[in-house]
């Protein structure tokens, strides 16, 4: 989508011309200063019952007199924080979309001095309400016409940080988009092989330089616990690794590691057959970091950033690994084998210690590992683990400013004791209790002077139900990180 932004007038909305008007009003009041003809239109809507002016409340006003659109979709927002506004422009845009215009003007009112987050959270709003999955569904409705939007801003308004916000919020769209089509397709689909061809074609495409490793080097480069869960599917598994310079070669790169299995049945210890379809989605973590990469080389910020994925299938067979079963990971601990779907932590545990070879500034994995993790935060926001308080802070606070949050978990030592093993290094897995620490606990053990955080995003990476579908996160909040590390 087209994402500009235009000073206008005091009083010039309302002659604007773009096939839609989507008007954001912030508070319970008809702001001042907005257009004659508009406070009308929204006066008279109110009076007739058409509109409440409380959040959350639309309405659409066809033809309204001296106003140049031919449509008007009124949208209430709770207060002037980004978050309110990116929920009322998406209930605003859900009228929109279905219109057939393809030029929406976007005017805010009762915001004050617009801020990049505003640009970002409007076109934000909009990337999402057009995205149509069509892959393997070509009866799917046709995708929304609109691909192009105006913010209208005020002379008082840097219009410079609003162009920078919606230059984000581009390439961060295109990245969600991009994880969203990944995770969205079936597993059938999206094969290990398939994900690693879309990674090489995304990183030639954007001047990423990328490498794709397949089984016998991950077999010479000692992968065990990786391979491990490899070897149940006659998939074969990929290992890809991209990379993007914006700084010195000598500059310590920040590194994403991304979970990547196409499908997960449990292995042998079988998952219920309930919503299994949905394990299609267990490579989100994957899928965020190649959408992360994308958004990263359209942004060209300076700072260097290794993208890693490990990809396979986990399913059982006569070759599948078998709970009890020892294995030797690249780090040479060895890993008793417990539950074999407690996969996600053998796959990563080998993708951390290959990341030592960059000599990383920081190291970010992304996984959707637990449902204990979705138990413990829901879908709200996904879960943070590290010991590093100020990469904890760094990680918050972009995702509050990508309005894609997390909640830092804990990491106490005690949570270690339940991985002891009397048959090797350690056990893949502890008792339920504090289910998601443990995990974390599990990959800690390899990450040895790493400045690492891991992101448990279980419950953020995909909605279930009749809006069953990737949502693209954690892409936001990783797009931010980065270019809060090149702000250094």
């Amino acid at each position: 989508m087209d994402f500009r932004t235009q000073v206008i007038a005091p009083g010039a909305t309302s002659r604007f011309g773009a096939d839609a008007l989507l008007l954001v009003i912030a508070g319970q009041a008809v702001p001042a200063g907005l257009d004659e003809p508009l406070a009308d239109a929204v006066r008279e809507a109110v009076a007739q019952g058409d509109l409440t002016l409380k959040p959350g409340k639309v309405a659409y006003l066809r033809q309204v007199q001296g106003v140049k659109a031919p449509r008007v979709i009124v949208a209430v927002s709770a207060d002037t924080t980004a978050r309110a506004l990116k929920v009322a422009a998406a209930a605003g845009l859900g009228v929109v979309k279905g219109l057939g215009a393809r030029h929406l003007g976007v005017m805010l009112a009762g915001y004050g001095e617009l801020q990049d987050a505003h640009a970002e959270a409007v076109a934000s709003a909009a990337s999402e309400a057009v995205y149509v999955y069509r892959t393997t569904k070509p009866s799917a409705p046709a995708a929304p016409k609109l691909d192009k939007l105006t913010l209208l801003a005020s002379a008082k308004t840097d219009a410079a940080a609003l162009g920078a916000g919606l230059a984000r919020a581009a390439a961060v769209a295109e990245g969600v988009t991009l994880a969203r089509e990944l995770a969205n397709r079936p597993g059938n689909h999206c094969t290990p092989t398939l994900l690693a061809a879309e990674a090489r074609k995304m990183a030639r495409a954007q001047g990423l330089k990328v490498e794709v490793m397949e089984r016998k080097q991950l077999e010479k480069l000692g992968m065990g616990a990786f391979l491990a869960v490899s070897q149940g599917s006659d998939e074969p598994p990929r290992f890809i690794v991209m990379q993007y310079q914006g700084a010195g070669k000598s500059d310590a790169p920040v590194v994403l590691v991304g979970k990547g299995i196409t499908f997960d049945s449990g292995g042998i210890s079988l998952k219920p057959g309930a919503e299994m379809d949905e394990m299609k989605f267990d490579m989100g973590g994957a899928a965020s970091v190649i959408g992360t990469m994308r958004a990263v080389a359209q942004l060209k910020p300076r700072v260097n950033v290794v993208g890693v994925v490990a990809a396979c299938e986990n399913l059982p067979s006569g070759r599948a690994i078998k709970p009890g079963d020892v294995v030797t990971s690249l780090s040479g601990q060895t890993i008793e084998i417990l539950n074999t779907d407690a996969e996600g932590r053998l796959i990563l545990c080998d993708a951390l210690a290959y990341v030592e070879r960059f000599k990383p500034a920081v190291v970010v994995d992304v996984a959707t590992l637990t449902g204990a993790c979705v138990i413990a935060l829901g879908a709200v926001r996904s879960g943070m683990f590290t010991t590093d308080d100020d990469l904890a802070g760094e990680l918050s606070a972009a995702g509050e400013a990508a309005l894609d949050p997390c909640w830092r978990m804990p990491l106490d030592d005690e949570y270690d004791e339940g991985l002891k093993s009397n048959f090797a290094d350690m056990a893949n897995v502890a008792g339920r209790q504090g289910g998601a620490i443990t995990a974390a606990m599990f990959l800690k053990r390899f990450t040895g002077k790493l400045r690492w955080a891991h992101l448990d995003i279980a419950g953020t990476a995909w909605k279930s139900g009749a809006a069953k579908g990737a949502t693209g996160r954690p892409v936001g909040l990783l797009t931010h990180f980065v270019l809060s590390r090149a702000a250094r």
